[in-house]
């Protein structure tokens, strides 16, 4: 028996709908960069309120969404990451959060599932007693679904127990949410619930949506301003 394969692994490969191009074609656009162009405007607010955020911000690439985020959250050099060695921001976004940000990754081994230890996450963070010596932990970084673990989905139960050890650390939580739609529909959970727990997120367009580029980060008014000028 014939099985039909639909390939959602990038925007390289997804295709627009005639729908999509005739909507595309008809859009009422104008300048962005002022916050004038309509189009847009509706569709960060659509996003926010999908994920349960205050505000969005519509970026050509899921790798510059994860970087500007991590920027944002990690705006003084020196700062320090925690994430999954197997994640994708420290295996193939070409090391953009040391090259233009001097953020140090400190990676925690991802378990086949794609979860990180939350008792190696906790060991992971410093100490502010060596802040004349080490790198300053600002951030942890989680992926859902996690791509090298073959698409596992990290359960609301997990991503809310490190947004309490983030907080609990006075440390922020992104997710890349590349393929978070994919994660809500496979767990059985509402997209805003299952990022909860972040202060920020990114999900890419072409994941699973269809869209054939883009990606949007989510977060508070506040951050999604300082996004903009990371």
């Amino acid at each position: 028996m014939a099985t039909k394969v639909v390939d959602l692994r990038s925007d390289t490969v997804t295709k627009p709908s005639e729908a999509m191009r005739a909507a595309m074609a008809a859009a009422d656009v104008d300048d962005d960069v002022l916050g004038a162009d309509p189009t847009a405007c509706r569709f960060e607010a659509e996003m926010a309120r999908i994920m349960g955020k205050e505000a969005a911000l519509f970026v050509p690439s899921g790798t510059m969404a994860n970087l500007i985020s991590v920027l944002a959250h990690c705006d003084a050099r020196g700062s320090e990451v925690i994430l999954g060695h197997d994640s994708h921001i420290h295996v193939y976004e070409h090391g953009g959060i040391s090259t233009l940000g001097g953020v140090h990754p400190r990676t925690v081994p991802n378990n086949p599932d794609g979860t990180m230890d939350v008792d190696r996450i906790v060991a992971a963070i410093r100490s502010t007693d060596g802040a004349l010596y080490y790198p300053t932990t600002r951030l942890i970084c989680l992926e859902n679904t996690h791509g090298n673990s073959g698409g596992k989905c990290l359960t609301v139960e997990y991503t809310d127990k490190v947004g309490e050890v983030a907080k609990a650390h006075g440390l922020k939580l992104h997710i890349d949410g590349a393929r978070i739609f994919n994660a809500s529909v496979a767990l059985g959970v509402p997209v805003d619930r299952l990022v909860r727990a972040a202060d920020s997120v990114s999900i890419c367009l072409s994941k699973g949506i269809g869209a054939p580029v883009g990606s949007v980060i989510v977060g508070t008014k506040a951050f999604i301003h300082k996004v903009m000028m990371a």
